[in-house]
């Protein structure tokens, strides 16, 4: 019997990824404080906040697979959460524009039956066009840059303001599908089973 796969994200972003690799899972976003320190370095901090998502989850899914992550925008010792207002994304777009930066996504995969946890981090580089104040008004206008890390969403309008990445592009959409899939393996669970694996 295949264990129940829990989703522990309020992202529609990561719950569209996972469901264009066809796995079955449910959602339930934890409330889970997402306390972030620059002393450990954004790669431990996003995995330690994802597993702190996923023992929350835990708690409620006892039996269950759980995924959860958190995606962190760096740019040289900043680091770059959600924006929660206009004025917020920007003043992170601005300091994006026209240099490099890194999407560092930590998750983790819990299962809550018998505590076993991977956690791994990815990151992706991203050069970021040099942007005219026009450019970043107008963009902000759409309020698209709003609940997103680094104050732009990849795979939507954002996608014009990207010179170009290196590295994984579904990690700087919110969720590093190929290592995700890795983990998922290492407990069992193949998201290509149904094509002959």
């Amino acid at each position: 019997m295949m264990k129940k796969i829990v989703l522990a994200s309020a992202s529609p972003r990561r719950k569209e990824l996972l469901e264009q690799i066809g796995l079955r899972f449910e959602v339930d976003p934890t409330d889970h404080d997402e306390v972030r320190t620059t002393a450990l370095g954004p790669h431990a901090t996003a995995r330690r906040i994802s597993l702190g998502k996923a023992k929350t989850a835990a708690r409620k899914h006892c039996d269950a697979l759980i995924i959860a992550a958190d995606t962190l925008v760096v740019l040289g010792d900043r680091v770059f959460g959600k924006p929660r207002t206009i004025s917020q994304a920007r003043e992170m777009l601005r300091a994006l524009s026209g240099r490099v930066h890194s999407v560092v996504t930590g998750f983790t995969v819990l299962d809550a039956g018998t505590g076993k946890a991977i956690s791994r981090s990815v990151e992706t580089k991203v050069w970021m066009k040099k942007l005219t104040m026009e450019q970043i008004d107008a963009y902000v206008r759409t309020k698209e840059p709003l609940g997103k890390a680094g104050g732009y969403a990849i795979q939507g309008r954002g996608a014009v303001l990207v010179d170009r990445i290196e590295g994984d592009y579904s990690n700087v959409v919110g969720l590093p599908l190929s290592a995700v899939a890795e983990a998922l393996r290492e407990f069992g669970v193949s998201v290509l089973r149904d094509r002959g694996e």
